[in-house]
């Protein structure tokens, strides 16, 4: 169980990751794809009426069967069995919701967690920061959606994969500002082989290479950054990272504590 995390509820849903439903402490599998794509897209709703147009387009998309009502009907007929009258699936005039009843879906909890962790980022108070972010993340169970249809993933993921990596840039941000930027290299090369077209990571890589006391290493940083923008979508590098190759040709910003210009704090 993540840190942050309350005490048990009735239901427990997981989205940040393979779609999984608990119940008192025991996981209660769903049949198929379908009902787990179901399932997820009133869970992302967090309480509002989904249409059934909405989730006949995610579920099937334009290869909808003539019997789509009726099969609609049936997967959430489903559902309701398998996981009992507490969870709250209604029908509601040409929809289905999930009442807001006393369930916790991670992907709530990830997002109220992230949002504290940034309100802290930007007041600077850098250790709260830290540990919301952590937190935050600490819900993560691996790629979000991962066994739902691809209509649902392509339709959410991208977002939630966003909101995952602004939290951890925050994250790294805060850490760098309580003077950890020694350990944090390591993590941070890895970040940027893997994600090189991402400005901010590469910002916060060179803040981590010029107080680490690697001047070199931290302009290799940017030139590799700019070659790399250029080359893989034929633009520049953005203010963010201008101005960080600014601060350390300077000397800017040296101490623990203290924020390389152009770094930001995320949403």
């Amino acid at each position: 169980m993540a840190a942050g995390r309350s005490e048990p509820t009735e239901f427990e849903f997981q989205l940040l990751g393979p779609v999984t439903v608990v119940a008192a402490g025991r996981e209660r599998a769903l049949s198929g794809t379908k009902q787990r794509t179901l399932l997820a897209a009133l869970l992302l709703a967090r309480g509002a009426l989904v249409l059934d147009s909405q989730l006949i387009g995610v579920l099937w998309g334009d290869q909808a069967p003539a019997t789509v009502g009726a099969q609609l009907y049936t997967h959430a007929s489903r559902i309701r069995g398998r996981l009992g009258a507490g969870l709250g699936l209604v029908r509601q005039s040409t929809g289905y919701r999930l009442r807001p009843v006393e369930h916790r879906c991670d992907a709530v909890e990830f997002a109220r967690l992230a949002a504290e962790g940034h309100d802290a980022l930007r007041a600077g108070r850098y250790a709260a920061a830290a540990t919301r972010l952590r937190d935050a993340l600490g819900w993560w169970r691996g790629p979000a959606l991962a066994d739902v249809t691809d209509l649902l993933r392509d339709a959410e993921v991208a977002a939630l994969d966003e909101a995952r990596m602004a939290a951890l840039e925050g994250r790294i941000e805060a850490e760098l500002a309580l003077g950890e930027h020694l350990r944090l290299v390591p993590e941070l090369s890895g970040l940027v082989r893997r994600e090189p077209l991402r400005e901010r990571l590469r910002v916060l890589l060179m803040t981590a290479f010029y107080r680490s006391g690697r001047r070199a290493a931290a302009l290799e940083c940017f030139a590799e950054g700019r070659r790399t923008l250029g080359e893989e979508l034929g633009v520049d590098p953005g203010e963010a990272l201008l101005a960080a190759q600014r601060a350390v040709l300077r000397g800017d910003q040296l101490r623990p504590g203290a924020r390389l210009a152009g770094a930001g704090v995320g949403p």
